[in-house]
């Protein structure tokens, strides 16, 4: 039939009208067959005529029910109508059809196709993978109803697009992961909230089955921000919300301990972070966020620092200053002010990650910020470096710090949160008892240039020094790194035996301290302000009691290059490595071997890395004083301020120090 091809070529060369005309003209003349309606259905699809694409796939079926095709047609129609439930139900007739096709060809094409209770099952696991970075119970924006997490995924599978999902995916041969994965992101992201807790909030059990938006619910205080933050978040385009507020079941202790460990992740990968700024009035000059309470608690720290979307809202939820930068993290003035109230620079805010690296820089972000329970200053740093520890609330603040700062020395070896002025923790004495002894900012020596340093290094080099800083490198290298066990520090320090302490009278020393000159052998004299009161003694008055002034070891002085990752082997075969992989960078194939061998190359690069080192130890650095307990242990005795030593002559410093692991209560 002329109409028929022509129809044909018409709709392979994607000309539906034209196809159309010509099927319909066949179809009139009362003389087509399924192959016809199939076609003309197509051509419909096409143009997205989908009630017209959905009689013709009828027709079809009524002309040839067991023609898988017809209802192909059918689910095609369907799901463009957007009508996805009769669309799964009629493709899963399909797959029936072809499961149970005569003929082998037939059968065969049911391999293209995946069942609905495959896609779910894809979509499932995408959804956990998703979950798991999210919070464990958040706000419907919608509804204004509070939902658990099967509670949020059953919304999704009744919603159009997950029903869309699963319509569009059986009709492929593989998952595409990728699509389910950015459907499934798309309709779970969440907006949170950070905010300064302020009379009564409104807890779980105040809004548990009840409807946020509800006017009856306005009695519980701070349920106008509660209601006006789900809102902001709906117009936002967010369909969850969350607040600590009413989100966490502050009855159930082991919810607390999962919130309080997965709070940071939780701001890190939400959608949105809106700051609501309840004491900055609408038309609030420069400056107005850095002077908000907001800027003082110690939660909002990580509520600031982990997001990648952040907004601060006015207290008439209007935008700070009218700034409409999709992301005030893009701000420049914003963080500026940000900058400016915290310290914090822009860089750190804007792609912070977290971990326990430079710890003392954190601890001082810290310092000066308060939380309603004393523990909670420890607690809200667990995400901004990067641990997991039980929550104990009563504990008190010096054990809740104390467990943090146990778990950051001993899992990274990072001392820096050593350095700090203030009263010693009875959870050990190395360990400050509040995080206000973090308020200085980390101790700043003076530090050599390269150049000068490369001076020192060539005066040294035919000196016999060079002998015993060889030996000094190879000693420190082999040092231990600093470990707790039982709340005892096990430091690696360079320690000098202190010779004598005498009290020194007079001086702006405040009441309730006292001055001491204290005298150790190979460095220069120290005065001494402390709260303790020292064993007084000296050459002519000795004493039985020991007292050491030390330099705890930083192997970064050691100048190691960073050891690479390497990917795991393959077979035991590869299970090997050599020198080169672990120590200094094998030399370039162009290298003279008449410049040296390789073994003399590295043994003079060690030599002058060793000498470096004697150097840098030459320089003022910062002491801890400690004073040994009667069972053997000592004790760090905290001063308020920072104790520099620097030794007498850094070609004889061998004569005067030891390398040892000292065990400090």
């Amino acid at each position: 039939m002329p109409c028929a091809a022509n129809g044909d070529s018409a709709l392979a060369a994607n000309d539906y009208d034209k196809a159309i005309h010509l099927y319909s003209a066949i179809i009139n003349l009362n003389s087509a067959s399924h192959v016809v309606f199939a076609n003309r259905s197509k051509a419909n699809l096409g143009k997205m005529l989908w009630m017209e694409a959905l009689l013709d796939a009828q027709k079809v079926i009524e002309l040839d029910s067991l023609s898988y095709l017809g209802y192909n047609l059918k689910h095609a129609a369907l799901h463009g109508a957007e009508r996805y439930d009769e669309a799964i139900e009629t493709f899963q007739t399909m797959l029936s059809i072809l499961d149970n096709a005569p003929d082998v060809q037939t059968r065969k094409l049911r391999q293209q196709y995946l069942r609905p209770s495959e896609v779910e099952c894809a979509i499932r696991w995408v959804i956990d993978a998703q979950l798991d970075n999210a919070p464990l119970r958040v706000l419907d924006t919608i509804t204004g109803l509070l939902c658990d997490r099967e509670t949020q995924i059953g919304i999704f599978k009744m919603s159009t697009q997950y029903k869309e999902l699963v319509s569009s995916t059986i009709t492929h041969v593989d998952l595409h992961i990728e699509h389910i994965e950015e459907v499934v992101k798309r309709y779970l992201q969440y907006a949170m909230l950070s905010h300064r807790w302020e009379g009564k909030e409104p807890l779980l059990q105040d809004i548990q089955g009840k409807c946020v938006y509800d006017s009856e619910l306005d009695p519980v205080g701070g349920m106008t921000k509660l209601r006006s933050f789900c809102k902001t978040a709906r117009d936002a385009g967010y369909n969850w919300a969350w607040s600590d507020t009413c989100c966490i079941d502050k009855s159930n202790n082991v919810e607390v301990q999962e919130s309080v460990n997965s709070m940071f992740v939780w701001y890190h990968h939400s959608a949105l972070t809106i700051v609501y700024l309840s004491d900055v009035p609408p038309s609030s000059k420069y400056g107005a966020l850095a002077k908000s309470a907001w800027n003082m608690r110690g939660w909002t720290i990580q509520e600031f620092i982990a997001p990648k979307v952040i907004l601060f809202y006015q207290n008439n939820w209007t935008l700070y200053r009218n700034d409409r930068t999709p992301n005030h993290k893009d701000s420049i003035e914003i963080m500026q002010e940000i900058k400016d109230a915290t310290g914090i620079d822009r860089p750190a805010i804007t792609a912070f990650h977290s971990s326990m690296h430079n710890a003392r820089e954190k601890l001082h972000w810290a310092a000066t910020r308060v939380t309603t329970r004393q523990e909670d200053i420890a607690y809200s740093l667990f995400g901004v470096l990067g641990v997991r520890l039980p929550v104990d609330y009563g504990e008190k603040q010096d054990k809740a710090l104390g467990r943090l700062l146990q778990e950051i020395v001993a899992r990274s070896g990072d001392i820096s949160s050593l350095d700090w002025v203030g009263e010693s923790s009875e959870f050990n004495s190395c360990l400050p008892a509040s995080i206000t002894s973090y308020e200085a900012p980390p101790c700043q020596l003076p530090s050599l240039t390269k150049d000068e340093i490369q001076s020192s290094v060539s005066s040294l080099r035919e000196t016999p020094v060079a002998d015993f800083a060889s030996d000094l490198y190879t000693e420190l290298r082999n040092t231990s790194a600093p470990r707790f066990a039982a709340q005892r520090l096990h430091l690696p320090c360079i320690t000098f035996n202190v010779m004598e302490v005498r009290r020194r009278v007079g001086g702006p020393t405040p009441e309730s301290h006292l001055t001491y000159g204290v005298k150790a052998d190979g460095l220069h004299d120290l005065l001494i302000t402390t709260g303790e009161t020292l064993t007084q003694f000296g050459p002519a008055r000795p004493t039985e009691q020991r007292f050491l002034l030390v330099r705890p070891w930083d192997r970064s002085l050691l100048e190691l290059p960073d050891f690479p990752e390497f990917p795991e082997p393959s077979g035991y075969g590869d299970d090997t490595e050599s020198e080169e992989d672990y120590g200094t960078p094998p030399s370039s194939p162009s290298d003279d071997w008449s410049s040296g061998s390789p073994v003399k190359q590295g043994m003079s690069d060690l030599e002058s890395r060793a000498l470096r080192l004697l150097v840098r130890l030459g320089q003022p650095f910062s002491a801890f004083l400690l004073a040994q307990r009667r069972s053997g242990e000592y004790k760090r005795i905290a001063t308020d301020h920072d104790i520099i030593g620097q030794v007498h002559d850094v070609v004889s410093v061998g004569d005067s120090m030891d390398i040892r692991t000292i065990e400090i209560l």
